[in-house]
């Protein structure tokens, strides 16, 4: 019963963003910044190479039927899925869709993303798109699952690609050693432990480390009160200049052209 009011209540939070939501054309926005974020990176509908060999890996995974040990150190899952899931299902229920994974591709590649955070491998298949919109950059992802951390590195020699790396651990033990290893991160996706405190642990830590020019996405932020809480404390701090609500991704700049503090919620 808590799964279906959970989704009743997520369709309704949903329909009220689509019906509130500006229709992501960029008409009306005042920022020559989001604007051309929207233009550019939003509204890009170029097919770029990296898209078919991601989703070639995707399709085939989402016909694996092999089961695997998984450790779940976050809020769980909507689907009541166990400890022990199938390949298949992590690929359809967990992984990205391809809509918002490319949406990352793109923003990697449009502000040229030299050193990306990622929180939250899965089976890599985001990881992939990141890795790939620079490849003369640097990505750090962070999977609390060794099952499928050991997975994700897999698919990552399948894909030829050797500007990532894996690291496995409990994102409280992991976060900060990742962080000084990287350096000034560019951009920083956090997808794991869909909780309000570890959310917004995430982001002080985050903050600590970022600049300028630094660009940090949340994931599932109205997947939940706590996560809508999250998302809330996290757009109203005072570091961050620029917010924009996608619904599925939230998305923060702490750019200095920004005059005063603005938000956005676009529909996508």
């Amino acid at each position: 019963m808590g799964n279906w009011l959970h989704r009743i209540r997520f369709i309704g939070k949903y329909l009220q963003y689509y019906l509130t939501a500006s229709n992501g054309k960029g008409h009306g926005t005042h920022s020559p910044f989001v604007f051309g974020f929207i233009k550019q990176v939003l509204n890009d509908q170029n097919i770029y190479p990296s898209y078919g060999k991601v989703e070639a890996l995707r399709k085939k995974l989402k016909k694996d039927r092999r089961m695997i040990s998984v450790e779940d150190l976050g809020a769980g899952t909507t689907t009541g899925a166990g400890h022990q899931r199938s390949i298949s299902s992590i690929a359809t229920h967990a992984a990205k869709p391809p809509k918002y994974a490319q949406l990352l591709f793109r923003m990697a590649r449009y502000y040229q993303a030299q050193r990306i955070l990622e929180l939250g491998t899965s089976l890599g298949l985001t990881s992939a798109y990141l890795a790939q919109a620079n490849e003369n950059g640097k990505l750090l992802t962070l999977e609390g699952a060794p099952s499928i951390a050991e997975l994700a590195a897999l698919h990552f020699n399948q894909l030829q690609l050797e500007n990532v790396e894996v690291i496995t651990g409990n994102f409280d033990q992991t976060l900060l050693p990742a962080l000084e290893k990287l350096g000034r991160p560019d951009m920083v996706f956090v997808d794991g432990n869909h909780r309000k405190e570890p959310t917004l642990r995430y982001f002080k830590t985050l903050l600590g480390h970022a600049g300028p020019e630094t660009i940090l996405i949340f994931d599932d932020i109205h997947w939940s009160r706590e996560m809508e809480e999250a998302w809330e404390e996290i757009r109203l701090d005072p570091a961050v200049q620029c917010s924009l609500d996608l619904f599925f991704i939230g998305i923060v700049f702490f750019r200095k052209e920004f005059r005063e503090k603005v938000h956005f919620t676009i529909r996508y």
